[in-house]
């Protein structure tokens, strides 16, 4: 029987534990022939005609690898080794490298799942303005020194100093929210800020998750940060919730998201989703 041939990109930057040359013996190890690309040839890696794209990294790079393998026919298997690794979790995927090594070559259930899109911009989790990519910002000089802990930390001090944003947010076409919010979630798989999530979110259902945390008072930050924890934000408190194919989010110039932990500067931006569009390795 032919040994299965993967592709393997590993991001240097994520987390602690990517260690390119440990991982390729890794893959080897579990019987695959292994071709080693970069960070920046996703389309490449996918394309070249192997069975499988493995992927290393935290949650930033799976909408682009998860949009390269489906052009290139091949399931995306994943080795987290990122900070928060919220969609692995989510997801139920091994966090040790070694095992995850191992399913990427001999596992063989797969799940389809949609692919989230912030202006053409792919992403497999959630993207949000406001108090989350705050925190997300605070927490990036300190991931390497106290790991996904680094989020909670961001959330924290930014419920103490940030401003609710002005923002005016629509679910196909109809109005779900005006006003000034302290965070705007747009979910697909409905995972984010190490370990909290959209309960409701369904990557599967070919839908996109939309919910609000109106302005208040600071005082009820904690509640609403607790409801997040326990997967329940939609419902908490004054928060605004619904679900649409297409998410529309108008904010003013300039400001901050937090698209899967990457945070991207925008504005007014269109949310929509690629029914079926990602197939990953499960075991």
């Amino acid at each position: 029987m032919a040994a299965i041939r993967v592709a393997l990109v590993a991001n240097p930057e994520s987390g602690i534990n990517t260690d390119r040359t440990a991982l390729e013996a890794e893959l080897r190890s579990a019987g695959a022939e292994v071709v080693v690309f970069d960070l920046g040839q996703l389309e490449d890696a996918a394309a070249c005609g192997v069975d499988r794209l493995v992927v290393a990294g935290g949650d930033g790079m799976l909408g682009p690898a998860a949009e390269a393998a489906q052009a290139a026919g091949v399931p995306l298997a994943l080795v987290p080794t990122g900070t928060a690794n919220d969609f692995a979790r989510g997801m139920g995927l091994s966090l040790d490298p070694a095992e995850a090594c191992r399913v990427a070559v001999r596992g063989q259930r797969t799940r389809t799942l949609d692919l989230a899109r912030m202006d053409g911009r792919p992403f497999v989790n959630t993207a949000s303005v406001g108090l989350s990519a705050n925190a997300a910002d605070r927490a990036v000089p300190l991931k390497k020194v106290i790991g996904r802990f680094a989020y909670m930390f961001g959330a924290f001090y930014a419920g103490f100093v940030e401003s609710p944003v002005p923002c005016r947010i629509y679910c196909d076409g109809e109005v779900l929210f005006m006003g000034r919010a302290w965070q705007v979630i747009v979910a697909n798989s409905g995972r984010f800020g190490a370990g909290s999530s959209v309960e409701e979110a369904d990557p599967g259902d070919g839908l996109l998750d939309a919910t609000v945390v109106p302005a208040g008072s600071r005082v009820a930050l904690p509640r609403y940060a607790y409801a997040m924890r326990r997967g329940r934000i939609s419902s908490a408190g004054h928060a605004r919730h619904g679900r649409a194919c297409h998410v529309r989010v108008e904010v003013r110039k300039d400001e901050a998201y937090n698209v899967d932990g990457e945070l991207v500067c925008h504005e007014s931006a269109d949310f929509r989703v690629d029914r079926a569009a990602a197939r990953i390795v499960l075991s």
